[in-house]
């Protein structure tokens, strides 16, 4: 095997540093394009910003999340802010992995924990490009790797990949992890789970594209007559990449609760945010009343943006989407629908289902780089106007 799951075949003891850099080569194109995306993004935001009389850099690294982030990285946990209204936030609501990188590269280096923040972001968002051109490569060719890589970079929020928010950490644990599920890595698998796990709430769908994909592995070399036991010997390290893929999250969940004095303590604290899951019973509702009142429009967009999303899931499976894909993906999408909560962070929360845009990937691979470029270079304009004018304004929560 020629790709880069190869470092990390059963037996072999040490990482072939050949083989690492042949894939980094031949992701080089790919990398190169997102982050000359990226870049944009940021220099259209330094401008903005300083036409705004803002600093690009607080924006980045000092605002909604980030600043959660720090403070976890700062003071740990405990931390709690009493809203007139009855409701308590609480930083036990933030996972924990990013701001354990946040502090363990500030104690390092003489940067800030917010800073840090910002260079883990952008360090793990070309990490989760690489993990998106693999992905594209493994499945239909250099180009479409390329492709995917790119249009993850100009989603209108692509932003969030270069501020100091946990988006690009999980996305490129979960990408990778669900790589190796692809190339039956199981054991890798199951660890780069239970560190997405670590990084957020969604962090479950990665568990699921590893225990859903086991099961029908086994499912299926059952109805071919093989027996459990040989089947798992057909498929070394599956059973202790199972076992491993929830730890973190888990972990977490039951940390929380154990502090909290109640098993569903997590919950409760993320009640105290007025977030939950009710099956996109509020979600349909906030939908409706744009479409019935003064925002309309608003709620015409709304209601086309979620219609698309599910018709490029739906579109990829019927391609023949690889299941631990369909099944990540899909998981991501079903979270970010069903949640509850402010509905301004439903782009946001979709970022990291890089699935979503593979039928979009496998089309403009097909287009001759003379028509497919310009279209890039114009999404990528977009992006980054849009992200500053974000930011700049009612920016991510």
């Amino acid at each position: 095997m020629n790709d880069l799951a190869s470092v990390a075949v059963p037996g072999r003891t040490r990482c072939d540093g050949s083989v690492v850099r042949a894939a980094l080569r031949r992701a080089a194109p790919a990398l190169l394009a997102y982050a000359a995306i990226r870049a944009l993004g940021v220099v259209v935001l330094a401008l903005w910003s300083a036409a705004d009389g803002k600093s690009w850099h607080t924006l980045l690294t000092g605002r909604w999340d980030a600043l959660w982030y720090t403070r976890v990285a700062e003071q740990g946990y405990g931390y709690t802010v009493s809203l007139p209204n009855g409701d308590v936030h609480s930083n036990l609501a933030f996972f924990p992995l990013l701001p354990w990188l946040e502090r363990g590269l500030s104690m390092l280096s003489p940067l800030s924990p917010a800073d840090a923040g910002m260079v883990v972001a952008w360090l793990t968002s070309l990490g989760a490009a690489w993990a998106l051109y693999a992905t594209g490569e493994r499945l239909y060719g250099p180009r479409a790797g390329v492709a995917l890589a790119v249009l993850w970079a100009t989603l209108p929020v692509g932003i969030v990949q270069s501020m100091a928010y946990s988006e690009s950490l999980f996305t490129a644990l979960a990408a990778w992890g669900v790589y190796a599920v692809l190339t039956g890595r199981w054991v890798w698998a199951g660890v780069l789970a239970s560190l997405a796990g670590l990084t957020r709430p969604v962090g479950v769908a990665v568990v699921a594209a590893v225990w859903i994909t086991a099961a029908v592995t086994l499912w299926r070399e059952r109805a071919d007559g093989v027996r459990l036991r040989a089947a798992l010997r057909r498929h070394p390290g599956m059973l202790p990449g199972v076992l491993l893929a929830p730890l973190g999250w888990c972990g977490f969940f039951l940390w929380v609760g154990a502090r909290q004095g109640s098993f569903s303590g997590y919950l409760q604290v993320q009640g105290g945010w007025g977030n939950g899951f009710d099956g996109g019973i509020a979600f349909g509702s906030f939908v409706w009343q744009q479409l019935s009142g003064p925002g309309f429009a608003a709620g015409l967009g709304l209601a086309v943006g979620v219609g698309l999303v599910i018709w490029l899931h739906v579109r990829g499976v019927r391609q023949g989407q690889p299941l631990p894909l369909a099944v990540y993906g899909g998981t991501v999408l079903l979270l970010a629908l069903t949640a509850k909560g402010y509905f301004g962070s439903k782009p946001r929360l979709m970022l990291p289902a890089y699935p979503l845009l593979l039928p979009l990937a496998v089309e403009l691979a097909r287009w001759r780089p003379v028509h497919a470029w310009p279209v890039i270079g114009l999404a990528a304009a977009g992006s980054a106007a849009y992200g500053a004018f974000w930011l700049n304004g009612s920016g991510p929560p």
